[in-house]
């Protein structure tokens, strides 16, 4: 399966952007109503992503320097050299790199613009829907249907 049908099945496409100048605070407010586990950071609205925010990073920092880092902007904390993907990457190619990366949130980027966010969750559930049809269609076989 390819990332193309990962987007395709899922419920919404939008994916939450956030400001680079908003404070911490406010993305951990949207994270936690949407619940949802991380934000893009974007200058223009999503059309672009230049960072990516996530509940761990803030857990890091919380750790790391107290609660004053809930009052800086998200810039100061995000992750700023995304790794991304396109539609036309394999479900395999996309855990793989997931895993090697030990991240769980990689933002699909064609030509610069950002179309949509694949999640680790995405990837078991696309990996689990193959190995039924798989499964099916072996049973079938064997059955002689």
């Amino acid at each position: 399966m390819l990332v193309q049908g990962i987007l395709k099945s899922k419920a919404t496409d939008s994916v939450v952007t956030v400001e680079p100048s908003m404070t911490v605070s406010e993305a951990a407010k949207i994270l936690a109503e949407k619940r949802i586990g991380t934000v893009i950071v974007s200058e223009d609205g999503g059309q672009t992503a230049v960072g990516i925010l996530s509940e761990r990073d803030i857990v890091r920092e919380l750790a790391a320097s107290g609660s004053g880092c809930l009052t800086q902007p998200v810039s100061s904390y995000m992750t700023k050299d995304l790794i991304t993907t396109t539609r036309q990457a394999t479900v395999q190619d996309i855990m793989a790199r997931m895993t090697e990366g030990r991240f769980r949130h990689m933002p699909v980027v064609e030509e610069g613009k950002l179309i949509g966010i694949v999640t680790l969750g995405d990837v078991v559930k696309a990996q689990l829907a193959e190995l039924a049809m798989e499964k099916d269609a072996l049973q079938g076989m064997i059955m002689g249907h």
